[in-house]
């Protein structure tokens, strides 16, 4: 371990182990973080985490808290202006815009996370820790209704439930980039060098999530067709086979094959 600079000060230790935790989270997750590893980036002893945020349950609430509660809360106001400006006429890209615009303008505040900050909140959305999906789920539960409200109010057409589904599906897609990829070469890659700015950028994220949002929900006839090709991947005669079977029946006994099947 490096010698520590006696001369910093307590502020100045505090942030440098919340850094720490940060990149290290990023790197590895949280089930493989490790104090000693946080101590050792940080260059601190344990004493003065303990003496900071006691273990490191707190440590990693107050590292995710210091990022993802201003991102929120500029979520929040933003959502509230396009609700002012446009009540009923609120859409799904208005919706998507309160989410994307704040991340992107915070990815590149160097002082508030930078260019690390979306694979922040990639990593800290992909995590299959317990620990993490209770915090974010307890902390930022009121923030999330806004949201599914604010989607229900745009999309009517979807149940709640399903909506639930697309929502869960395209964000997790997305989060997943994000926690594993350099989002800066990515988008050169693909934007061939040509210069892209937060409104193309988020033109090109929301059309492909509007699109899944707003597509019609599968009738009986589109269950029957994806129930025949998983029957015609197995040879089994359990539920898949039940699935494949639905194809030959009509539309509405199929549909009513494939729930029964899947409930099994």
């Amino acid at each position: 371990m490096a010698v520590r600079n006696t001369g910093r000060h307590a502020g100045d230790t505090k942030s440098r182990i919340l850094d720490a935790a940060e990149t290290l989270f990023i790197e590895c997750g949280y089930e493989a973080l490790s104090l000693r590893q946080i101590t050792s980036r940080a260059e601190v002893n344990l004493a003065a985490v303990n003496y900071h945020f006691g273990h490191k349950e707190s440590l990693i609430h107050s590292m995710l808290s210091r990022r993802l509660d201003p991102l929120n809360e500029e979520r929040v106001k933003l959502i509230d202006r396009f609700d002012a400006m446009l009540g009923a006429r609120l859409t799904c890209e208005h919706v998507l815009g309160a989410m994307f615009i704040p991340a992107l303008r915070l990815s590149r505040d160097p002082r508030v996370g930078g260019k690390a900050f979306l694979r922040l909140l990639g990593r800290a959305y992909t995590e299959p820790s317990s620990f993490i999906r209770g915090f974010l789920n307890a902390h930022y539960e009121s923030v999330a209704m806004r949201f599914f409200d604010a989607f229900q109010r745009a999309l009517p057409h979807l149940p709640r439930e399903e909506l639930g589904w697309r929502l869960h599906f395209a964000i997790g897609a997305l989060s997943g980039v994000l926690a594993g990829t350099d989002s800066d070469s990515l988008l050169g890659e693909f934007s061939q060098g040509k210069p892209m700015n937060d409104l193309q950028l988020i033109a090109r994220l929301a059309s492909l999530i509007v699109a899944a949002l707003k597509a019609p929900l599968p009738d009986g006839t589109q269950l029957a067709a994806f129930a025949a090709v998983l029957g015609d991947a197995t040879d089994d005669h359990g539920a898949l086979g039940t699935l494949a079977s639905a194809h030959r029946d009509t539309s509405g006994e199929a549909a009513a094959a494939c729930a029964a099947a899947c409930d099994a």
